[in-house]
């Protein structure tokens, strides 16, 4: 199904001729008609300042995918294909048959085209070409050569493009015919696919197939390398650089934790920005998102059209398919809408929910997400955001774990558990726990709100501590309540003692939150699973944000009758928030 979908996305691009792709082409050697050399220095078309012309001037060339066998590029190709260039003695003998195989084709071109100009590179590379130029001690063999022939590129003309596609096409009696799996024709199909996909994370630089098979553990009933998926030449083709149009533009791909998402849809619509929605959404587009959703004023004509997904990494030189989604633009927008809704959470100072983007949330599981975050993490989030499917409870242990690393509880790992918890938990509703919930029904969440308020009574009561119980109980109290909240309570009375003294009024406020806390709890559990330490993050994080968004009210009321502003290593922000 990817590769037809590809195939059918290919007839909305102004596709190059057949066999032909964009390609840095380093140097052009400057020819009369006659095939006599104009300038003995070839014109080094490379730009260092610039990333897209650093190895020279993108031009259409021809392209096929070549393995370790010799098999000349028409017209342009690397200076031991178009000059037999060896600068390795020990490669002199490959050289030569790379250079003899490529003044063959090109005469073989010169004899179905006719073309004068390239019978004019014919002559000029027949008559010791090394000798006729002068390569400078900065001379790249590996770099792209082709010819301009009185201000005319033969590799430009019709003839020879057309040469070109004949020449490759897989129709010699020693090909395989095969049913091809893409238009259903059958027909000589490719052994090996003849172009690369470019911009594969984990891959060569040079390209990846897509189809490709070179051990017997990949083959299958006998058939090998691009014969296990058996593509003729034209859909091989069209569904290759429809991938590569995909690969190259930013509004239809994202690169995150090694793997490359790349997403379209069947008909061309510029009225859902589907990659912003993943990647920055903005507060007021999803508001509206969800809107819609919700009272169904939804676009027909867009929102019926399919919506295609997949998710491609490398390996050497093959590109691998992670994941694949096939679904429509009306089912996507709905499970948006419910991905942000069950990731809606309240910032740390009691702000107004803001959406994540997937980089944001799966970042959140590890310490540095350059190097330590795994791939499955962000294919988990996309394909939940996506398609609807559960959050793994593997991404809760991550971001559980991370808290008890950090000993805190932050924004986007708090976005993540929720939106984990909502996949878990079959009564949890969407639009619940988005800020403190006193009436929670689970003993974990109030747990958690119990160990905020003990940390705001010990900074209050000793301004200035370095390690708080949160610094040195976190974990413990997060996995086996009643190992330790018996201890941080006896603890706690001392500092409450102090604030009746010198701050009553805190002292009051911080009293009844306690008792209101352990009114809800009939004891503390032993120990917490994996589910319940989910729920203990966010009843600390919530507990610490409403706190936050309280004495922030109170100051800007000019009330400093309750609690003050706790010392904490977070910013206030520079406004309050009704």
């Amino acid at each position: 199904m990817l590769l037809q979908r590809l195939s059918e996305y290919a007839d909305r691009l102004n596709l190059p001729p057949t066999l032909y792709s964009e390609s840095p082409v380093r140097y052009i050697i400057e020819l009369g008609p006659e095939g006599k050399v104009l300038s003995p220095d070839p014109v080094d078309t490379a730009d260092p300042s610039s990333p897209r012309t650093k190895r020279g001037q993108r031009r259409l060339v021809p392209q096929v995918q070549r393995s370790s066998g010799v098999r000349p590029l028409l017209l342009a190709d690397k200076a031991d294909y178009v000059l037999g260039y060896a600068p390795d003695p020990a490669r002199q003998t490959r050289v030569q048959a790379c250079h003899q195989a490529f003044l063959a084709q090109l005469g073989r071109c010169v004899e179905i085209t006719a073309e004068p100009t390239v019978a004019a590179v014919l002559h000029f590379l027949s008559d010791r070409p090394l000798v006729e130029l002068r390569l400078g001690s900065d001379f790249d063999p590996s770099g792209v050569i082709t010819f301009r022939v009185g201000g005319v590129f033969p590799v430009d003309l019709p003839a020879v493009q057309e040469f070109w596609a004949e020449e490759n096409r897989p129709d010699s009696d020693d090909a395989t015919v095969l049913q091809c799996l893409v238009c259903g024709r059958e027909g000589p199909v490719l052994e090996r696919l003849q172009g690369k996909i470019k911009g594969v994370p984990g891959g060569q630089t040079s390209g990846t197939s897509i189809i490709s098979a070179n051990t017997e553990a990949f083959e299958s009933y006998g058939l090998k390398a691009s014969l296990t998926a058996p593509t003729c030449a034209r859909c091989g083709e069209r569904f290759t650089k429809a991938l590569n149009d995909l690969l190259s533009r930013p509004a239809s791909r994202i690169v995150l934790g090694g793997s490359a998402f790349v997403f379209w849809t069947r008909e061309p619509t510029a009225e859902f920005d589907f990659h912003g929605f993943l990647t920055d959404p903005k507060p007021e587009e999803v508001r509206l998102l969800l809107e819609s959703v919700r009272t169904g004023s939804l676009t027909p004509r867009v929102d019926e059209d399919r919506f295609y997904a997949t998710v491609l990494s490398g390996s050497g030189g093959r590109a691998v398919v992670r994941d694949w989604i096939d679904t429509t633009v009306v089912d996507v927008k709905a499970q948006l809408a419910r991905w942000f809704g069950r990731q809606a959470i309240i910032g740390p100072w009691g702000e107004v929910p803001e959406p994540l983007g997937l980089y944001a949330l799966a970042a959140s599981t590890v310490r540095d997400p350059r190097t330590d975050l795994a791939p499955p993490t962000p294919r988990a989030l996309l394909r939940a955001a996506l398609a609807g499917t559960p959050v793994p409870p593997g991404l809760l242990f991550q971001a559980v774990r991370r808290n008890r690393t950090e000993q805190t509880v932050t924004r986007p790992r708090a976005c993540l558990i929720k939106l984990v918890l909502a996949s878990m938990i079959p009564d949890m509703k969407e639009d619940s726990m988005i800020g403190l919930d006193p009436d929670s029904p689970y003993p974990a969440y109030h747990c958690g709100r119990l160990l905020a308020v003990l940390e705001q009574v010990q900074r209050l009561a000793v301004p200035g501590i370095k390690a708080t119980v949160v610094d040195r109980f976190f974990g413990t109290a997060s996995s086996a309540p009643a190992s330790v909240f018996g201890r941080l309570l006896r603890g706690a009375q001392p500092h409450l003692a102090k604030l009746e003294r010198d701050r009553p009024g805190a002292y009051g406020a911080l009293q009844k939150r306690l008792e209101d806390i352990l009114a809800h709890l009939d004891g503390f559990p032993k120990t917490l699973n994996l589910e319940a330490q989910g729920l203990f993050a966010l009843g600390y994080y919530h507990q610490r944000a409403g706190d936050r968004a309280h004495a922030l009210a109170a100051k800007a009321r000019g009330d400093h009758s309750d609690v003050a502003l706790a010392e904490d290593a977070d910013p206030a922000p520079t406004t309050v928030n009704p």
